[in-house]
């Protein structure tokens, strides 16, 4: 008796349920969510594409009285502004569509107070700290930094995260709040420094001779090179080594190639004199 009534019972719901009705409103609500996607992409296409014609026009236009380098900084971060806006709203519009009441949930204390514990506050911080940045033009796109620990090449300044491409192609993605220290190479004349270790006995005047005869005869071959360079002598390191050091003002980021190739002129000349070294005896140091 039981079970015929289970059955009874069942059977009165399964027949209560409008099946064709759900699956109506299912199909409905899936095509509606594949319009969406394809004009989200769409729009986000059509906007990149607009974002980079208007700054190529700008960037012909003026070019020669804006610096370059401030282009493309700014042409980055209205980029990922843009992708932020337009995430917000797919998603808003997403939610919306499934029945999700968004604008309840932003409005409820309870729950702004919950996004702030999972991480609003960091996100946050991140915007703050990228505003100050940009605000106050410590870095942009293009320019040899030191950030923290990181040292490379700006790939994008956004209000949430810095791209740094290091030296040996590895891209950083740094959060701003975590920003504590930049030093930019990029803004000022750079010196390359060359020590070179000696021993106790080496024949300083010697190997100062090779390097003036190296410099008279390469210096006016390199445009980069912005002064005569300055031998400053027989230095102790903190080691206890002995060196002789040259530094080389340069244009910034002309300095690594001028210091290797000094350096490597220098060597040959020592050895060409018949100078003995030390084992391993460059030590190289520049502002990169």
């Amino acid at each position: 008796m039981t079970d015929i009534l289970l059955q009874i019972s069942l059977k009165s719901i399964l027949n209560s349920i409008n099946f064709e009705k759900i699956f109506i409103l299912i199909t409905e609500k899936i095509l509606i969510l594949i319009g969406f996607t394809i004009l989200f992409l769409i729009f986000r296409s059509l906007g990149k594409s607009l974002i980079n014609h208007f700054f190529q026009k700008y960037r012909a236009k003026y070019s020669d009285t804006v610096a370059e380098k401030r282009i493309n900084t700014f042409h980055t971060l209205t980029r990922n502004i843009f992708g932020y806006c337009v995430w917000f709203f797919y998603i808003y519009a997403i939610l919306s569509t499934l029945g999700v009441p968004v604008g309840t949930l932003v409005a409820s204390a309870g729950i702004f107070s919950l996004a702030i514990g999972l991480g609003a506050q960091g996100f946050v911080n991140d915007i703050v700290s990228g505003f100050f940045i940009l605000l106050e033009k410590q870095i942009q796109v293009g320019e040899y930094v030191q950030i923290n620990t990181i040292k490379g090449t700006v790939s994008a300044v956004g209000l949430r995260t810095t791209q740094i491409i290091s030296d040996d192609g590895t891209l950083n993605f740094i959060p701003n709040r975590t920003i504590l220290t930049i030093s930019n190479m990029s803004r000022n004349n750079m010196i390359a420094m060359i020590q070179i270790i000696i021993n106790a006995d080496t024949p300083v005047d010697k190997i100062t001779s090779c390097i003036n005869t190296v410099n008279q005869e390469n210096v006016k071959k390199y445009s980069d090179i912005l002064a005569a360079p300055e031998i400053v002598g027989t230095l102790t390191r903190p080691d206890g080594q002995l060196v002789i050091q040259v530094d080389i003002t340069t244009k910034n980021g002309a300095q690594a190639k001028i210091k290797h190739d000094f350096l490597s002129m220098y060597l040959k000349e020592i050895s060409r004199q018949g100078i003995k070294l030390p084992k391993s005896p460059i030590i190289l140091n520049s502002g990169k």
